[in-house]
């Protein structure tokens, strides 16, 4: 019997020592290596962005509520009209472009039907005068400029896109095609 038990304490030393390595060796594969795992990376936090200043529009005519409002940047006539209340049955909603963007300080006339009222960004019949507004004019209505182009036309709708609203006149010296002289000339024919 003796070698029995011989056996029984040899198995249980050899468990043990089995025990032990397995539990050293885990322990050391858990642990993450020095080279296996990269540094942390560092990401810059974004940067903020400036805060937009509001807008403020000038809404009359054929709306519920004329007046001043305030409104985000990146705001439509659309979103101007809202704010008033919305507009009248009489409105002649077809001669407003509704999508246009609006321009701080710009006002937004929505015509009655019957008036001789051309609200912002429509063509004005040929017997109307009065300055074309940058800000709202389309490209034909700035063509339709002495010494304005389809091209250079398009360079103004261009650096409107690109810069916004014209704060004011003397902003056109800024466009390809547009010097002091041609300046000179829409000077009277033109509003911001």
């Amino acid at each position: 019997m003796p070698e029995i038990a011989l056996d029984r304490r040899r198995v249980l030393v050899v468990v043990v020592v089995l025990l032990v390595v397995l539990a050293v060796g885990g322990r050391l594969l858990s642990k993450p290596g020095r080279a296996s795992v990269p540094p942390p990376v560092r990401v810059a936090a974004p940067a903020r962005t400036a805060v937009a200043a509001p807008l403020f529009v000038h809404v009359v005519g054929a709306v519920r509520r004329p007046g001043l409002y305030r409104l985000s940047d990146g705001s439509r006539v659309a979103d101007a009209l809202r704010r008033a209340g919305g507009t009248t049955r009489r409105a002649q909603l077809e001669l407003v472009n509704l999508a246009a963007r609006i321009a701080d300080g710009e006002q937004v006339v929505v015509p009655r039907r019957g008036s001789n009222v051309v609200a912002a960004g429509a063509s004005a019949p040929s017997g109307q005068s009065g300055p074309v507004h940058l800000n709202t004019a389309t490209l034909e209505q700035l063509d339709s400029l002495p010494g304005v182009g389809p091209v250079t036309a398009q360079k103004i709708l261009d650096y409107r896109q690109e810069h916004g609203a014209f704060g004011s006149v003397d902003e056109l010296d800024a466009i390809p095609g547009i010097g002091p002289a041609r300046l000179a000339q829409l000077r009277d024919l033109v509003a911001p």
